[in-house]
């Protein structure tokens, strides 16, 4: 059941993203199903599946009312990294919900120190990803926590209420779901562990 809802879910967010409008032309990425799909996937495998039944909903939900989520993402982003782009297309996006900001919030501040406490013990591989804070933004470079948030303001209240009581779940059972998120990531690209990712990426800069 979990496998066949992440496959669906992924079908229609690629296509989502074959939609996107970026103004330099299309991006390179959206040729580059094979990433696109190991990211998704990874990030999955730290959801539970009433998480990803309630995503799915969302995204079936859009498509039935001819939204593209992952522009909405993309768009929201804006806010932090491109401010002047952002007031242009603002008024275009859906409303984020009152009650739904402050679940967004929540989630970011739980996932941020995830990826701190990350970096601490595999600084070679967590540095090879996007900045952690959104402090970091630039028009060239998005942070997790930036990206995070774009993604969070797509989802249904419902969604994020279930989100947000999956990770205090984590949390309080000292479980860090941005490692499994990693990990399955890394596996992708023949490595057995984090420990060894970050080995061989060490080994690269000191050669």
């Amino acid at each position: 059941m979990t496998e066949d809802i992440i496959t669906r879910i992924i079908e229609l967010e690629w296509t989502m993203f074959q939609g996107v409008s970026n103004a330099g032309g299309r991006a390179a990425c959206q040729d580059d199903r094979p990433t696109f799909e190991i990211m998704r996937r990874s990030q999955a495998a730290a959801w539970s599946e009433a998480v990803l039944a309630s995503y799915l909903d969302d995204l079936l939900e859009a498509e039935e009312q001819g939204r593209n989520l992952m522009m909405e993402k993309y768009a929201h982003m804006m806010k932090s990294t491109a401010p002047l782009e952002y007031a242009r297309v603002a008024r275009l996006l859906p409303p984020v919900s009152p009650e739904a900001l402050p679940l967004i919030d929540r989630i970011a501040a739980i996932v941020v120190d995830w990826e701190e406490e990350l970096s601490r013990k595999y600084p070679h591989l967590v540095e090879r990803g996007r900045p952690i804070r959104s402090s970091s933004d630039s028009p060239l470079a998005t942070s997790l926590e930036t990206y995070l948030k774009g993604e969070l303001s797509t989802y249904s209240l419902q969604t994020l209420k279930l989100y947000h009581e999956h990770v205090l779940g984590q949390k309080s059972n000292h479980i860090n779901g941005s490692e499994i998120t990693l990990a399955q990531t890394i596996k992708h690209y023949g490595f057995n562990s984090l420990e060894e990712a970050d080995a061989k990426l060490r080994s690269e800069r000191m050669s």
